[in-house]
């Protein structure tokens, strides 16, 4: 299998519809993204029937995963906390539990400008860990299929808009990924051995996000 191929599957009498994206990777990874598909990152050769095996056995995983997106959607979200909406014409702050503005949308467009300035913040925390980083810019923007990217070319690190609504520490353990990526490019042992060194957990926070 070359191509991304979508199709359609019953899981405990729903109908989901799920992506698969052949990757030069190991193992199979799912994500429920806010189109409300099932996205599956997995090796070439591996074939349609055993995605949906694992599909099938995974379906209470993935409900969790739909209940998940659907707060996000539904909800204004920053930094992992559920903000209550409270109209007021002048302001635009967060407050406690609180989100305060003219309308939901102008607060959700409120929450993602704030994301740069924290992830600049983070990013310097987090590069004092680090002995030996090379020089880069940090860009921030909305993608549909990775939280990082780490460019070594062009000596930069994207981050996804979308981590201002992830929980402070998967946005860390995202920019330890990237920040690692300048030592090894691959995802090979001594990668992950890297990246445990500085978050120790991350297998666990790779579960959290579905990366």
């Amino acid at each position: 299998m070359k191509y991304s191929v979508e199709n359609n599957i019953i899981l405990n009498n729903k109908n989901y519809i799920y992506i698969i994206h052949p990757k030069k990777i190991k193992h199979i990874y799912f994500r429920v993204k806010e189109d409300l598909k099932i996205h599956i990152s997995a090796p070439y050769l591996v074939g349609v029937k055993k995605i949906e095996k694992l599909l099938k056995e995974n379906s209470l995983e993935i409900e969790k995963m739909y209940e998940k997106i659907n707060v996000n959607i539904n909800n204004l979200v920053y930094l992992g906390e559920i903000l209550e909406f409270i109209y007021d014409k002048e302001l635009l702050k967060i407050e406690n539990n609180y989100i305060y503005g003219p309308s939901k949308e102008k607060c959700d467009a409120y929450i993602y400008s704030k994301a740069k300035n924290y992830f600049a913040l983070r990013v310097e925390q987090l590069k004092k860990q680090f002995t030996s980083l090379p020089d880069f810019e940090l860009k921030v923007r909305k993608m549909t299929t990775r939280w990082g990217v780490c460019n070594k070319k062009s000596m930069t690190i994207t981050l996804n808009l979308e981590l201002i609504k992830k929980d402070p520490h998967l946005i860390d353990y995202v920019i330890i990924h990237e920040l690692c990526h300048f030592k090894y490019m691959d995802h090979s042992k001594e990668y992950w051995d890297y990246v445990s060194k500085y978050f120790p957990y991350y297998k666990k926070a790779r579960k959290e996000l579905n990366y």
